[in-house]
């Protein structure tokens, strides 16, 4: 995940500016509420968690979010606001493939994350251990595009994803149940872009 350090020092101050960013962000914690049986007891991580949009509209729903990222920039525009969420908030800065954290999550939730990580197998390995039996799993990430969804690729180490590769990837490592579904589409000039939510269990 380091490769996104610097490239989001930028843009943390008005990350949430966006009303299409935020209304995606809805949109996938709404799936995964409607998908995934959550409860007040669990303990969630949210990886690539930024400014914490997918964080804030899953905080009715579990007891604990624990928030990585490697951008210092947005994780302090994600400290300013943690105390409007409506449970326990830790935030980590570090890089979840070299540094993983000492800890068991319930599930682990990402959005349009995992487009920035180049080593995806390496990602979902790590994912794996930091989970209980039964555990849970859901990541949003673009469909494949051709490469114009971005209009600068830096940091970008995949146009979207194929789903029945990323399936493969993510049976190898030993997750069941897998599943996908189209959570949100977003609209730019030169085309639309579709995005995926996927679950699966441990």
């Amino acid at each position: 995940m380091s490769e996104k350090k610097d490239l989001f020092a930028n843009k943390s101050k008005n990350w949430d500016i966006n009303n299409k960013r935020v209304q995606g962000a809805k949109k996938i914690a709404n799936s995964i509420i409607k998908n995934i049986r959550l409860d007040k007891n669990m303990h969630i991580m949210d990886f690539g968690a930024g400014t914490g949009l997918l964080s804030y509209f899953l905080s009715n729903s579990v007891g604990k979010i624990t928030a990585i990222d490697i951008s210092a920039s947005m994780l302090n525009v994600f400290r300013e606001k943690s105390h409007l969420f409506n449970c326990d908030i830790d935030i980590l800065e570090l890089d979840l493939i070299k540094n993983p954290p000492n800890l068991l999550f319930d599930g682990i939730v990402s959005s349009m994350t995992l487009h920035h990580i180049k080593d995806i197998s390496a990602l979902f390995e790590k994912i794996y251990n930091l989970l209980p039996n039964g555990g849970f799993i859901a990541i949003a990430d673009l469909y494949r595009e051709n490469g114009t969804f971005h209009s600068d690729n830096s940091g970008v180490f995949h146009f979207g994803f194929d789903i029945e590769e990323l399936k493969k990837t993510v049976q190898k490592v030993g997750f069941k149940k897998i599943q996908f579904e189209t959570v949100n589409t977003i609209s730019k000039p030169n085309r639309d872009f579709h995005v995926f939510l996927m679950t699966a269990t441990k």
